[in-house]
């Protein structure tokens, strides 16, 4: 397991930033990090490297503990932190090469990454000169010199625009193919496109862990011709929940996986009729991540 947190909490002064938070990354997953402004994701970011230590709770990561093996969590980890630290007045191989010699690797590795991050044209530039998407594959470059198994990654589309966007979703995605990555975003779909799972916490708690690749609820916008009641629209089979928004229009939703919309539809026309009653409106909705994460931090609103 190359991530494990276990009832992870962090205090500053009474307030709580985290409150045993618990989760697993397995070895290749790319894991997309979100939460509203304030939630905890940096604060856990910042655990998870050991730059803070946590009020209660425990963390391994490759197998190492947060608390008692500090370094060697560090010598198994890039980190690239939301504020990308950077000497401007370097030229970007100046700037890996001294970091190279911080991690005690040798100077075949710093080409490796200037390749690996697509830097070989920029090298002529200092840092200064380089714009916002190139600083950041310089970030991630250092980052990388030691080649770590997991990358933590904090808000690292920030202020690209589209192209530079494109690039870095591309990178990460080619990282992800031998590193375990967790990346914290505002973009929603950032995280649809380049991750396998989605974590979100909410005021310092944990409220969704999910696989991409699982089906989101299925909603279906109903109108009925008639009055009926909540109740009865839960025997539809695999309904999970009613939402009414009138006395004859209701949000019905489903989660079974395994049904397709079609079968979904069926339900619903078969229960019409066995109600007589008459089906006026029926329009399917697919919630994605962005609806999910409104969904579960719409008191952050």
């Amino acid at each position: 397991m190359s991530i494990k947190v276990s009832n992870l909490s962090k205090k500053y002064n009474d307030v709580d930033a985290l409150k045993k938070v618990s989760f697993e990354i397995p070895e290749k997953q790319i894991v997309g990090f979100l939460g509203p402004n304030g939630a905890g994701k940096s604060t856990l970011m910042k655990i998870l490297t050991t730059y803070l230590n946590p009020t209660s709770g425990k963390a391994l990561v490759n197998g190492f503990d947060i608390a008692t093996q500090q370094h060697e969590v560090q010598k198994s980890l890039g980190y690239l932190p939301e504020h990308n630290p950077l000497y401007l007045d370097q030229y970007p191989k100046e700037y890996l090469l001294f970091n190279a010699q911080l991690y005690k690797t040798n100077k075949q590795r710093v080409d490796e990454v200037v390749e690996l991050t697509g830097l070989q044209n920029e090298l002529k530039k200092k840092i200064g000169e380089l714009s916002k998407g190139y600083r950041q594959r310089v970030g991630l470059a250092s980052a990388l010199l030691h080649d770590p198994k997991v990358l933590l990654l904090d808000e690292p589309t920030t202020g690209l625009d589209p192209n530079q966007l494109e690039d870095i979703r591309n990178l990460i995605k080619g990282l992800g193919s031998d590193k375990t990555v967790l990346l914290s975003t505002h973009v929603m779909q950032e995280v649809e496109a380049m991750c396998d799972r989605v974590l979100v916490i909410n005021k310092g708690q944990l409220v969704v862990d999910k696989m991409i690749a699982e089906s989101f609820e299925k909603q279906f916008l109903v109108s009925f011709g008639s009055k009926i009641i909540d109740s009865q629209l839960m025997s539809i089979p695999n309904i999970s929940s009613v939402k009414a928004i009138t006395h004859t229009q209701f949000v019905l939703s489903f989660t079974n996986p395994e049904n397709n919309i079609r079968n979904y539809a069926e339900n619903i026309f078969d229960f019409a009729v066995a109600n007589g009653l008459k089906i006026l409106q029926l329009e399917e909705k697919q919630l994605n991540i962005e609806d999910l994460f409104k969904s579960v931090t719409k008191s952050e609103a």
